[in-house]
């Protein structure tokens, strides 16, 4: 999954926060808070507020609104990051997690040395910290990941699929080797289940048939070759689709434009505004 939709992180932030920081709802992309001391109170329009009194990693995978308020004295130590997950809100990381997660350091399994270089670094002045920083917190969204599907923090989607001990083994297939035909019987018999209990259960925990999921895998597929400038007919035979029009079909079914209509979208969006 990782090395069809990367993870990129860049640091904006080291150092002490102080008294209110508010933080915009616009813009792309998510970002990761490292809470390594002090106290802090978070609001979120239209939630509770959240008090935070121990070292925590605070994600906002999609741009959310909201309110840190520290000690106009003491403040907090963060160290702070923009993640970004490459095709934006296509990327499926982003559509099976929360708004917002919470989590103590201490919570996260094998982060405790990642985490100690990675602070030593944003406090620091090493040469090239930056650079060494931005991967850490790479390595700490995927360690975050790992932890999310281990607590159980996700209700449906990709993620929640993933964590289940049976159907992960018919989704990391689906993922791996898209082109293949993929009968309810072969998935089962990877999961270890029945034809009917495994689409029985899988919809229950993906919340999708397995025939919509690899449908939907395929037509993400689709969209980050087209943002790579891969020819339709190319991409038709390396997702699984016989021809253009059948990838088109699918394609029309799911975004409802067809994927010449969303790769013009996607460069009208891009295009540089030329003022007059």
């Amino acid at each position: 999954m990782l090395q069809h939709f990367p993870i990129r992180a860049r640091m904006f932030q080291a150092g002490a926060l102080c008294g209110i920081t508010d933080f915009a709802g616009a813009g792309e992309g998510g970002q990761m808070h490292l809470v390594r001391a002090g106290a802090m109170e978070l609001i979120h329009p239209g939630r509770p507020a959240l008090r935070v009194e121990e070292p925590s990693l605070l994600f906002y995978p999609r741009p959310m609104a909201r309110r840190f308020v520290t000690d106009a004295e003491r403040g907090a130590d963060l160290a702070c990051a923009e993640v970004r997950f490459e095709g934006g809100t296509d990327n499926p990381f982003v559509a099976a997690l929360p708004d917002f997660i919470c989590l103590p350091l201490a919570r996260i399994d094998g982060a405790e040395r990642v985490l100690a270089v990675l602070f030593e670094e944003a406090f620091g002045s090493n040469c090239g910290r930056h650079a060494l920083i931005d991967r850490l917190f790479e390595v700490v969204v995927i360690q975050l990941l790992r932890q999310v599907m281990e607590d159980d923090q996700v209700q449906g989607g990709m993620l929640a699929g993933l964590s289940h001990p049976r159907l992960r083994r018919a989704l990391v297939a689906m993922h791996e080797r898209p082109a293949q035909d993929w009968p309810l019987e072969a998935l089962g018999e990877l999961a270890g289940m029945s034809r009917s209990v495994f689409a029985n259960t899988f919809r229950d925990v993906v919340g999708c048939t397995p025939g919509s999921y690899l449908q939907g895998w395929r037509v993400r597929l689709t969209q980050q070759a087209l943002r790579q400038g891969r020819q339709l007919k190319m991409i038709a035979v390396d997702v699984g689709y016989g021809s253009e029009a059948a990838l088109s079909r699918a394609f029309k079914s799911q975004c409802g434009v067809t994927p010449r209509e969303w790769r013009q979208a996607r460069a009208n969006a891009d295009a540089p505004v030329v003022a007059g």
